[in-house]
């Protein structure tokens, strides 16, 4: 068993829900990236996922945009996100969950990115433009390497999308809370319940509910929903603002406290 399936296992059986807080590596340069990750470890995270800079994230609203031009700009790459994980992502005791698109998975090459991947510590993936019935090879090397894939649904996901998605992940299922890309909201859609519902009935496997989440309010309603909650861009921003990490630190214990 990968270990996102075990944190979640573990989690499930002491009635727990996972906290997952997201950043951009390399915001706002690689050297900060280890004082970062401790931070999130030290204040009680469960998981933590870290996004790869790309030159078009199609998924990602304005924070996390800005968050990965600056990364880039700074000379932020996969191999030297890579190699600034791998001293620090092992001590941590907390999974580390890249973020990744297609694209750059495949100009590494598949093999060479799942060893560097697991030797650089990362417990799962989440490649939110892989569909669930593509990428065999990925899905084939992630299980010889006990990587946990983790694929998303969205709420115009059809029944068939969803339990395809369940059955190809195997850490957990990445529930789009809304339609459209990440960034803060100020309130959740109505039907977020029914959605989460949907999902949970069609899978198997823990459900985590990510995209406009930023508050200890919406962040305990979802948690009261699903087995996950993960925040993305208020956690980016207070980073980007905070060289001290001190709003980043007090964010997460609020947000921590309120799952």
């Amino acid at each position: 068993m990968n270990l996102v399936a075990l944190k979640f296992q573990r989690l499930r059986e002491t009635g727990k829900k996972a906290f997952i807080p997201y950043i951009m590596g390399g915001d706002p340069d690689l050297a900060r990236l280890p004082r970062l990750l401790e931070c999130l470890a030290k204040s009680g995270v469960d998981l933590i996922e870290v996004g790869v800079p790309f030159s078009d994230p199609l998924a990602d609203g304005p924070v996390i945009q800005s968050a990965g031009a600056r990364a880039l700009q700074n000379g932020c790459t996969l191999g030297k996100l890579l190699d600034t994980l791998k001293p620090v992502a092992f001590g941590l005791g907390v999974p580390v969950i890249l973020m990744i698109y297609y694209n750059q998975v495949l100009q590494r090459g598949l093999n060479r990115f799942m060893e560097e991947a697991k030797e650089a510590g990362c417990a799962g993936l989440i490649i939110p433009d892989l569909p669930p019935d593509a990428g065999g090879e990925l899905r084939e090397l992630a299980n010889n390497f006990e990587i946990g894939l983790n694929f998303l649904v969205a709420p115009t996901s059809k029944d068939e999308r969803i339990k395809a998605a369940a059955q190809a992940s195997t850490g957990f299922l990445y529930a789009v809370s809304l339609k459209g890309v990440t960034g803060v909201r100020n309130n959740l859609p109505p039907e977020l319940p029914d959605f989460i519902g949907q999902v949970k009935r069609l899978s198997e496997r823990p459900v985590a509910v990510g995209f406009g989440i930023a508050t200890p309010e919406q962040a305990r309603l979802v948690s009261g929903l699903a087995d996950g909650v993960i925040v993305g861009s208020a956690i980016v921003k207070a980073a980007a603002e905070n060289a001290g990490l001190d709003k980043v630190q007090s964010l997460v214990k609020e947000l921590r406290e309120a799952i």
